[in-house]
């Protein structure tokens, strides 16, 4: 019996410094999670015990440390959860977020596996695919509104609107001008001028600049003020339209003047923006904290390609190991799909590698102990054949 006992001893003890050796060998490899052995006493009714079995390997999840890389395809999990990836015919869950993007758009780890999540930015209510980087541009987007805020001065004189002419001062209290974009992403140089034509009233009159002078909109716009300077309740943008000869839509936009004022104070513009731009080609991509893949183009805009899918388990230490990551078993419990930033879920950093959790000075001192007790029970089987040879030769 001696001997069997000791033989579980030294075969324990050698698989516990594979699992140490393992840690070692790994303490360089991102997203990497350290194990450790569990053993259990074998007694199967026996008073004395039969040795020592192996119980389980754990894994310890604790996070690692996240380091910085500048690199925007490096992504790594501040807090819980797991990078989902399409390998072949597994679904592997990791903690290393190295990627490359292949030719035809994917995002890849490593071992070939693809990440996964929702298409654009429609969130966990979309359907889960390969997350794909379209090279295609992004396509110009006619102006739908102008939005501004200002302060028209009250102090001006009234004017007569049907007086108005563009190349004389005199015949309008105020201009403005902006850049809209028609469908074909064309600038437009728009112009805006407004005539007080009464008490706490305006007009406004929409220009375009063409070879051949202003053009202007089919319409005019009415303001009107209340007595505090606000604009009367009840108010609503105005539309803008202009015929194009030049292939695209005609321009038909809203202006909207939401917040403006009329003070006794001198013409103030306090925003402009409108929501047109001209076509633009992808320069890169970047990753925010929730895990929304970005496509910036030249023309200043930017596009949500896709949102990266987060996973957890409510046993993470029931996964089982393959290359790269972990693939759900039955103790792990089902997966939790969800976004970065909510619930269970970590957010996502970029340009950042989480390194692995092994602890190597507690490693290597571990391993001496291991190294110990592999040598006690070699020792133990060299007394028992010592024993076991003085009984041999009694006589």
């Amino acid at each position: 019996m001696g001997f069997s006992q000791a033989l579980s001893g030294l075969n324990a003890a050698s698989k516990n410094l594979d699992v140490m050796g393992n840690n070692i060998a790994n303490a360089q490899t991102v997203g990497y999670k350290s194990a450790s052995m569990q053993f259990a006493d074998v007694y199967a009714g026996a008073k004395v015990g039969l040795g020592v079995s192996v119980a389980a390997i754990q894994q310890n999840f604790k996070d690692g440390n996240l380091e910085a890389t500048g690199r925007n395809l490096d992504l790594a999990i501040s807090g819980g959860g797991f990078l989902r990836f399409d390998q072949g015919e597994q679904i592997i869950y990791a903690r290393n977020g190295q990627l490359t993007m292949t030719p035809d758009g994917f995002l890849e780890n490593a071992q070939g596996g693809r990440l996964t999540g929702y298409p654009g930015a429609a969130g966990s209510g979309g359907q889960l695919q390969q997350l794909n980087v379209s090279a295609a541009g992004l396509p110009a987007k006619a102006t739908g509104e102008v939005k501004a805020t200002m302060n028209l001065n009250a102090g001006m004189a009234t004017l007569d609107p049907a007086a108005f002419d563009p190349l004389k001062p005199a015949t309008y209290s105020y201009a403005n001008g902006a850049t809209v974009f028609d469908s074909q992403g064309t600038a437009q140089t728009l112009t805006l001028y407004f005539i007080k034509t009464g008490v706490n009233t305006w007009e406004v009159k929409a220009g375009r600049s063409t070879p051949e002078g202003q053009q202007f909109s089919e319409t005019d716009i009415p303001l009107a003020f209340d007595s505090n300077g606000l604009l009367v309740a009840g108010y609503e943008p105005g539309n803008v339209t202009f015929a194009l000869d030049n292939g695209a839509n005609n321009l038909d936009f809203k202006l909207n003047l939401t917040g403006s004022t009329q003070f006794a104070n001198e013409f103030e513009l306090g925003s402009l923006t409108q929501d047109g731009y001209t076509s633009g080609s992808l320069t890169g991509i970047s990753v925010d904290k929730k895990g929304q893949v970005i496509g910036n183009y030249s023309n200043e805009r930017t596009l949500v390609l896709g949102t990266i899918a987060m996973a957890n388990f409510r046993n993470p230490e029931g996964l089982t190991p393959v290359g790269g990551g972990w693939v759900e078993t039955a103790d792990s419990g089902q997966v939790l799909i969800g976004e970065a930033g909510t619930g269970l879920f970590g957010s996502v950093e970029a340009g950042v590698i989480e390194t692995s959790n092994v602890d190597l000075t507690k490693e290597l001192v571990n391993l001496i102990i291991a190294q110990r007790n592999f040598q006690a029970n070699a020792q133990t089987i060299k007394l028992q054949d010592e024993v076991l040879q003085q009984a041999v030769n009694l006589r």
